[in-house]
């Protein structure tokens, strides 16, 4: 890579998986996370960007949806990819199209199942839990027009019992996604996917 890649991290929420993304690549010679953005001023995610001394940004449904404002401020940072990191709003047209394939997300469920529309966090969870799954995990795939259908690049299990408890369910998949979303992130920028992934 000639120049470092720049990635902006949006969030909505608490931000464990934005942490342990800033974490990973604090001083990394060729990726840089240089600007965080939320749709939610009261993400908790925020804080810990400042931490690291990460801009951050906060936008609302107008700026997202109806406006080039986002759009402007990725731009201005020089972003080259875009990284979902507990992000609840469905991605704009004009976003992914900005961003061919350079927009990724993760998911707390082994996709296609249990995706979609109002799926996401312990709602996830209990979905696989109600519905008896003897294993669970996550799903990092590439972002298209819908929830949860871009392309899959990373799958990740664990197994579960009928004692698990759906807090216990989602504190391992936690573990996964802390294991594995940062080092997928880095051989997807890296050009090093090349195929879908299982383990």
């Amino acid at each position: 890579m000639n120049q470092p890649a720049r990635l902006a991290v949006f969030i909505s929420g608490n931000g464990t998986n934005a942490e342990a993304i800033f974490r990973y690549f604090q001083g990394h010679p060729h990726i840089r996370v240089v600007l965080v953005l939320s749709n939610n001023p009261d993400a908790y995610g925020l804080q810990r960007a400042e931490k690291f001394n990460i801009p951050v940004r906060v936008f609302n449904k107008v700026d997202f949806r109806e406006s080039d404002t986002v759009e402007q401020w990725l731009w201005e940072a020089g972003v080259t990819h875009i990284i979902l990191a507990g992000f609840l709003w469905l991605i704009p047209v004009h976003l992914i199209r900005a961003f061919p394939n350079r927009i990724i997300n993760i998911h707390p469920a082994l996709l296609p199942k249990f995706g979609g529309k109002g799926m996401y966090g312990i709602k996830v969870h209990e979905a696989v839990k109600t519905a008896g799954e003897t294993h669970s995990g996550i799903t990092i795939h590439e972002i298209d027009e819908k929830y949860d259908e871009g392309k899959i690049l990373f799958q990740s299990t664990i197994e579960i019992t009928p004692h698990d408890s759906v807090e216990q369910i989602a504190e391992r998949v936690q573990q996964l996604e802390h294991q594995h979303y940062p080092r997928i992130i880095e051989e997807w920028v890296t050009h090093s996917i090349t195929r879908k992934a299982h383990k």
